[in-house]
């Protein structure tokens, strides 16, 4: 685990990114105008390159086996919806990681 990846600056700019992505994912799904998937595959690689960054310990259970049914198929909303949770629940080891790291 990358401790100064998982600073609290640190991640928070990377939530920053996803939240601006969400929107506009969702936005997308709401007019089903196509551009969807295309954001999607942007926000999947935000994510990969957050866990790249910051060390496979903020992955969530089941984080590998959700990501890859997100990535078959990125343009459904099912897939959104799935990375929006992956998305908290890495927000939410990072910051149980950072306290733990802190006791240390």
């Amino acid at each position: 685990m990358n401790n100064e990846a998982i600073a609290k600056d640190k991640v928070d700019a990377w939530f920053a990114q996803w939240s601006t992505l969400q929107a506009a994912i969702h936005t997308a799904h709401d007019a089903r105008n196509g551009t969807a998937k295309g954001l999607m595959e942007q926000a999947i690689e935000l994510f990969e390159q957050l866990v790249q960054a910051a060390g496979d310990e903020v992955l969530p259970i089941n984080g590998v086996e959700r990501l890859s049914f997100i990535k078959a198929k990125p343009g459904q909303y099912a897939c959104y919806r799935q990375l929006d949770e992956l998305f908290k629940e890495t927000k939410k080891r990072t910051a149980r990681l950072r306290i733990q790291a802190s006791k240390s």
